[in-house]
């Protein structure tokens, strides 16, 4: 099982996009670890292209700085605009007859009501897909029959936690969700799913 995050953040001005999440089965084990910041604590703590350079003095203008620029896009512009490339890929995933998460509809209601609070429906949409789905070599979701509590000592299991966990506390550091927030929505949907207290998640 392998589930990856999609970059929806990733035409913000931050200095960061959502981590390529990987499920407890089928999985290549990545380079590095993830790591938790301790100050969040729960227990008391591009289809390449071949560019042609030419030489010519008649082309080294200054050309790109003449054309207008593309207007800048607010936060809350860009959160819709990311949402909206979420649910389509989305919904492009699911294979034939599989039902979406309700978190999806969800992050759909919001969008087009433009409302609030677009950051934590699509935290919660991404990990609801990366827990509750499978993605095959196609790319295609379908739902998991993968039991987390029996694979807690699966290496690529805690790095999947601890990714989904760091990322949540990126959004409240750049301002996205607010840090309370994000402690329920892990407790909610990623400790719960361990059965582990939260002590010992975070040992864990």
């Amino acid at each position: 099982m392998k589930i990856q995050l999609f970059p929806l953040l990733c035409s913000f001005a931050y200095a960061f996009a959502p981590p390529a999440l990987q499920s407890p089965r089928s999985m290549m084990p990545s380079a590095s670890s993830s790591t938790i910041p301790s100050s969040f604590s729960f227990g008391g703590p591009r289809q390449s292209a071949n560019i042609v350079v030419l030489s010519s003095s008649s082309l080294e203008s200054d050309f790109g700085s003449a054309m207008p620029e593309k207007p800048q896009m607010s936060l809350n512009e860009m959160m819709l605009e990311s949402a909206t490339k979420y649910i389509i890929q989305l919904e492009a995933q699911l294979g034939e007859g599989v039902q979406p998460p309700k978190e999806l509809d969800e992050l759909r209601q919001a969008r087009d009501a433009k409302a609030d609070g677009i950051a934590v429906k699509i935290y919660e949409l991404m990990i609801e897909v990366g827990m509750t789905y499978d993605i095959n070599d196609l790319g295609i979701l379908t739902p998991t029959e993968f039991v987390i509590t029996d694979n807690l000592d699966v290496p690529e299991v805690k790095q999947e936690f601890a990714q989904l966990y760091s990322y949540g506390m990126k959004l409240s550091q750049r301002g996205l969700v607010s840090v309370e927030t994000v402690k329920e929505i892990v407790m909610e949907r990623l400790i719960k799913r361990t059965g582990l207290e939260p002590e010992e998640f975070d040992k864990w």
